[in-house]
């Protein structure tokens, strides 16, 4: 089992940043891969980034270049540092955490608008 903590979302203007952080407790020296999906309304989960225990980030096409995504592997806390936010980044976004198989937090909102 595998619990996670997510905080760090709310409301900010266009242009502003954000930084989310997601802590892990439980079986968590079995974790391989954390990292964020956001799912905006309508819409279905997206990835946003991972990275995995060796340090190997991913991230997706729309976040390139503006956002960029931690981890401490001592702690077992990823964070996740938006900048340069547009509206279209509002959405929940969801810290994950995979063993063998994925485990989910309960999801912190982002709002993006002026």
């Amino acid at each position: 089992q595998v619990s996670l903590v997510e905080s760090g979302g709310g409301l900010v203007q266009p242009g502003g940043s954000l930084r989310l952080s997601c802590a892990a407790s439980g079986s968590s020296r079995n974790i391989y891969t954390m990292g964020w999906y956001y799912q905006a309304p309508g819409k279905q989960r997206e990835l946003v980034a991972s990275v995995t225990s060796g340090g190997t980030a991913n991230y997706g096409d729309s976040v390139k270049d503006r956002f960029t995504i931690s981890r401490d592997n001592a702690l077992n806390t990823v964070t996740l540092q938006m900048n340069s936010l547009k509206p279209e980044d509002t959405a929940i976004y969801y810290c994950y955490a995979y063993t063998n198989q994925y485990w989910w937090g309960q999801g912190t909102q982002v709002t993006v608008a002026s």
